[in-house]
This record gives structure tokens, sequence and C-alpha cells, in this order.
């Protein structure tokens, strides 16, 4: 790190303090988030592989879903080994470089995971609403823009949160952050210099956050009302099937970050850092279980690929 970076924000490193201050419950967490890690790689590394692979599932669907699973890799893979490689080290800082990279691509990432969740929404409320111009509607050239967009639009929101984080300084020469990765609430609660425009813009990239969460739930409400039309219940049944993997994901994923950070910064607490863990290790993990198993046509294009694995040797 240069000397004048280190000049103009005061600090060259941040103390993580992690989960708990207990080495035995230390090497139990780190034991248990590399096994979580490795079943999330490879579980949405198998759904995007399968995805890829089999031309059945080159649909809208099953598009966005291939990016979940990937942006999932990256989310946990930008927290887990470094986590990991500290406790094996056996420090607890982290450089002030490395601190506003994991931060901006934790935001980015996560972004991108509440869009596709938005547009994965959209393509299930056309398919039940408007099916007979579901094909006209979802186009391949409407799924590869919507995506575009989201992954730039997200990586450019996430720059101006680290460029104005960037510009913060801090009172201690080793700040203390009561998390185990670099959450951009705490920073700015460790931070001397006045925060109030992180704040303002970090209130409009909840409104910005939300905003996808709003678009689910009307599309559900609207999905609803078409279903309930339906005079058949073997009919209701299966289109709410098809719905219910996507449900049980933004579910799990919104159920905990809008009760984190739908608040405050001063209002955060380390009790909160339970919740945190479920969205940033334990959601990315379950993804790819609740497509697959609720998921006919994802189990079998899965069990096609593991079946084409030993041939290939």
């Amino acid at each position: 790190m240069s000397k004048w970076r280190e000049n103009e924000t005061g600090v060259s490193e941040f103390l993580l303090l992690g989960i708990t201050n207990d080495a035995r419950q230390q090497q139990v967490l780190s034991w248990a988030f590399l096994c979580m890690y490795l079943v999330t790689v490879a579980g949405n590394t198998l759904i995007f592989l399968a995805i890829s692979s089999d031309p059945r599932l080159h649909t809208p669907v099953y598009f966005f879903l291939a990016n979940l699973a990937f942006v999932d890799i990256c989310f946990t893979t930008n927290l887990i080994p470094r986590l990991l490689v500290g406790h094996v080290a056996g420090t607890q800082t982290i450089s002030y470089a490395h601190c506003l990279t994991q931060m901006y691509f934790l935001i980015s990432f996560a972004n991108v995971d509440t869009f596709l969740l938005a547009a994965m929404a959209l393509d299930r409320f056309v398919a039940i609403c408007y099916p007979l111009q579901y094909c006209t509607i979802i186009t391949p050239k409407l799924c590869g823009g919507l995506a575009a967009v989201v992954w730039v639009g997200s990586g450019l929101i996430s720059l101006v949160h680290t460029l104005l984080m960037s510009r913060l300084t801090f009172c201690s020469s080793l700040p203390k952050i009561s998390h185990f990765y670099c959450d951009a609430y705490l920073l700015m609660k460790v931070a001397c210099s006045d925060t109030r425009v992180n704040q303002r813009v970090f209130l409009g990239a909840v409104v910005l956050f939300v905003t996808p969460c709003i678009l689910i739930v009307v599309s559900y409400v609207r999905i609803a009302v078409v279903v309930f039309q339906i005079p058949s219940a073997q009919g209701r049944h299966k289109a709410f099937s098809t719905c219910s993997s996507h449900l049980s994901v933004v579910t799990l994923f919104y159920g905990t970050v809008l009760g984190i950070y739908i608040r405050p910064p001063d209002s955060f607490s380390t009790q909160d850092t339970a919740a945190t863990i479920m969205y940033t290790v334990v959601t990315p993990m379950l993804n790819p279980f609740i497509y697959s198993l609720r998921n006919k046509d994802m189990k079998e294009a899965v069990t096609r690929l593991l079946n084409r694995v030993p041939k290939s040797f």
C-alpha cells in the first residue's frame, strides 16, 4: 500500500474481531465454514454446469438461475477463504486495500443477487399471467440485456460506496470491526470523519435494494390472483410448484438481509452476526439444493451431467 494512502486515511489495517473470542469455538466454526464453503462451491458449480451443458435448459428461467449460481460462488469466495486463512495464520488483521476490496465485491454481489431474484420473479409472472405472449416478451435478447445491466449496474453502485468509504478517516491506527468481514455499516461506525454523506448514499442504496423485493411481492400477488382463478386443483398446484423454489430462496435471502440492514448503522450490534451468516454462508449453500430437489428438470439435468463424468476418464 502506498504511503500516500496510509497518510490520507490514517490507517493501514483493520482488526476483525470475528464471531467469537473462544479458541475452541473458533476452531469448530472454521471447520463448519470450510465444509459449508466446499458444499456451496460444489453445489452451485454443479447447477451452473448442468444448465450450461444441457440444451433443454437453455431457457430464460435457467439462464437467470445459472447467473444466480455463479454469483453465489463469487459471494462466498469473497468472504470465507479470507476468514479461514486468517484463522490458520492466527491473525485477525486485514489490510486497508483488502478491506475495501472485500466490501466492494460484497455490495456488488449482493445487489446482483437481489436483481436476479427480481428478474426470475418477472419471468414467472409473465409465464403464468401471460403464457401466450411469453416467448415474445421474455426473449434471449431481453435476458442478456437484463443480466448485463444487473452486473454492470451493481458494480457501479458498489464503486460509489467504495469511493465514499475511501474518503473516511479513522481515530485509531488499528480500528476494530466487530465482524468476520469488512461490513460497510461497521466501517462507518468506527470512522472519525463525517459520515453523513455515506449514510445518505446508503439510505438510497437501501431503497434501491428494497425495490426488487417490492417488485417480487407485486409479481407474486398478481400470480396468486391468476392462479386462484384456475378451476382445477391440479392446475393450481402445478402453477404454484413452478414458483416454490424461487419463493423459498427469496424468503431466505430477504428475511435475513432486511432484518439487519433496514435501520441506522449505530443500531448494528454483534448479535446480528449470526443473522449475517445466514445470508452470506448458509443461503448460498442451500440454493442449489432448493432448486435441484424441487425441480424435476433440474434433477434430471444434474443426473445426466453426473452420469457423463465417469465416461470422460
